[in-house]
């Protein structure tokens, strides 16, 4: 099946497939991703693989949208990933977002996440979204807000160790 792609003048958002399995792993092995998002017991290229599998794939597959690489256009490098999730314990759709160290702070993570937020919307029928990030996660936070996401509560999700921030945007 086909899936949809995204472009914003220097970004590709493509779904992530099996082919991503090593840049998956490197982000989900980064400091920040298991300071933030938490470790997902990812060790090595073929557990990333794995995750893919079991974890990206189902929702792309049963919904049509999920995790997306972020590659740069200019040299085909993938920088981070961006995505609408229908996450268990929270209802609703939430978008999230993580990119590798070396490619913060470049406006990236807003360009892709702009784009996301309109193919929602535009593409995928989605007139509220929800954001979740932890209290330190401020750079998060800010992407949120940016985003039109506003705070609304703390919230626990089932296996998560820590309390979540909770946003949300109804258009």
């Amino acid at each position: 099946m086909k899936y949809k792609t995204f472009e914003t003048e220097r970004l590709l958002l493509r779904p992530v497939g099996f082919d991503d399995a090593e840049f998956i792993f490197e982000l989900m092995t980064s400091e920040k991703w298991i300071k933030f998002i938490g470790d997902r017991k990812i060790k090595t290229v073929d557990d990333a693989h794995n995750y893919i599998k079991v974890k990206m794939m189902p929702q792309l597959i049963k919904l049509g949208y999920g995790n997306y690489a972020v590659v740069r256009k200019e040299d085909n490098v993938c920088l981070g990933t961006v995505g609408l999730y229908d996450r268990e314990g929270l209802e609703g759709v939430d978008i999230g977002f993580a990119f590798l160290n070396r490619f913060e702070k470049q406006g990236y993570a807003s360009e892709a996440s702009v784009r996301l937020m309109q193919a929602a919307k535009e593409d995928f029928g989605l007139n509220h979204i929800k954001g979740i990030t932890i209290e330190a996660n401020l750079p998060s936070q800010k992407l949120l807000e940016k985003l039109g996401l506003k705070f609304v509560k703390m919230i626990r999700l089932e296996g998560d160790p820590e309390e979540l921030m909770l946003f949300e945007k109804r258009d």
